[in-house]
């Protein structure tokens, strides 16, 4: 029997997904991950306690432990794991991203340099100090700008300035951002940088892809139907197929593929973002890991497999049994987060299930747990599922079943007398 490590953090929406295609795949798994397993002494070669944050140490640590349990395949989860991943792969022989491609994609602020360096469209970019004097900057960048971490993702903390005034607060709301203590420990010196960009108008697709001897394969591409124009850029609905034009959607896979060979991404998933205008295909980013969230489940393959078979079949030298999508239209809602507080919590769920085509309705955060929008928020309050015989379907379907949805969000105590 083969054996993967899976390498993911102990906040991962993706640990089920990968678990369950693995064991369907009679594949043993090994967990590597940032907390200690209260179990492990039961399951020896099962877990494997890791420190993302150095990732050369505890590549040194994946091969000590690949001494006694041999590997045959290292699959990183989350965007934290990817560089980890890379190095440890290296080290053992076994395929995955050139490490050096992991963290050009992990990076913003080098995956900017990197396209802007290959003649790939993309915006103005300048990288600012998070202690610089927001007043001084506002009045040397071009707006409309978009401030963003170069290493943070889900949209968070990337905020739309139109001005010089939008401009100081959404850079004071970044700096404020960065310097929270775990968001500062997981971007060690980017912590202290803030990315400007110019800001590209256009609608907003995604795509997901593989990457098989550094060629891209693209498994789907999902039209973003919400308008995302700021000021900040939250994520809810995905659908495939896309609706664009066969050969606008050719030209997205191709200019992927270009990204993907210039970042040097050669073996494992790829998950792109672009805009489209009249200026061409410009992409925002492109990340050497798998689609987030629990928005892979929208996607199945051949005979109903889902995505993370295909990636552990790759990770494991054998060729998947398709990478070709199912024929029905299918499409995720990342259910928005009305308002800060505190979830105490939700109603109206069967009535969403019963809505034709929802195939599932999922809350992300339990009763009692925070919700915070973003640009601070960082979670995913929930996500609806939803298959149709048209795009059009499986998009009304979602909307259709959200608003049955009904949230009790009380404001959150923060001190004697005060709430937020």
């Amino acid at each position: 029997m083969k054996r993967a490590l899976l390498l993911m953090t102990t906040a991962t929406y993706r640990a089920k997904a990968f678990l369950e295609a693995a064991r369907a795949a009679g594949v043993r798994v090994a967990v590597g991950t940032d907390r200690p397993d209260v179990l492990g002494d039961l399951n020896p070669g099962g877990s494997l306690t890791l420190d993302f944050l150095k990732p050369e140490r505890e590549a040194g640590a994946i091969a000590a432990f690949a001494e006694r349990y041999p590997l045959d395949a290292i699959v990183p989860v989350d965007d934290d794991t990817t560089i980890l991943g890379a190095l440890a792969a290296e080290r053992l022989g076994l395929p995955y991203h050139p490490p050096g491609a992991a963290r050009a994609a992990r990076s913003k602020y080098q995956l900017r340099q990197v396209l802007s360096e290959e003649g790939i469209p993309a915006p103005g970019f300048r990288l600012l100090a998070a202690e610089e004097d927001p007043a001084r900057l506002a009045r040397t960048v071009r707006y409309p700008c978009v401030l963003k971490p170069t290493f943070l993702s889900a949209s968070r903390g990337v905020i739309r300035a139109n001005d010089e005034r939008e401009f100081e607060a959404a850079f004071r709301r970044v700096a404020a951002i960065l310097r929270e203590p775990g968001t500062a420990g997981r971007g060690g010196a980017e912590a202290g940088m803030i990315l400007a960009e110019d800001y590209i108008p256009g609608i907003e697709v995604a795509l997901e892809g593989l990457m098989i001897r550094g060629e891209l394969h693209a498994l789907a591409l999902f039209d973003k139907p919400d308008p995302m124009e700021g000021p900040f850029f939250e994520e809810t609905i995905y659908v495939t197929p896309s609706r664009l034009p066969r050969a606008k959607q050719e030209e997205i896979a191709r200019q992927a593929g270009r990204a993907a060979r210039a970042l040097g991404l050669r073996e494992g998933p790829v998950h792109a973002e672009f805009r489209l205008n009249e200026g061409g295909v410009w992409p925002l980013d492109i990340a050497g890991r798998s689609i987030g969230g629990r928005c892979s489940e929208a996607l199945s393959f051949g005979d109903g497999l889902p995505l993370e078979t295909l990636i552990l079949c790759q990770a494991l030298g054998v060729a998947p049994p398709s990478l070709e999508r199912e024929g029905e239209a299918s499409g995720v809602m990342m259910i928005p987060i009305p308002a800060a507080g505190v979830l105490r919590g939700v109603e109206g769920k069967e009535e969403a299930l019963a809505v034709p085509g929802v195939r599932g309705v999922e809350i992300a955060i339990h009763a009692g747990g925070r919700v915070v929008p973003l640009p601070e928020g960082e979670k995913y309050l929930g996500f609806i599922f939803a298959k149709g015989k048209t795009p059009e379907e499986a998009e009304a379907a979602l909307r259709r079943a959200h608003a049955r949805l009904r949230f009790r969000i009380e404001p959150e105590e923060i001190g004697p007398g005060t709430k937020t």
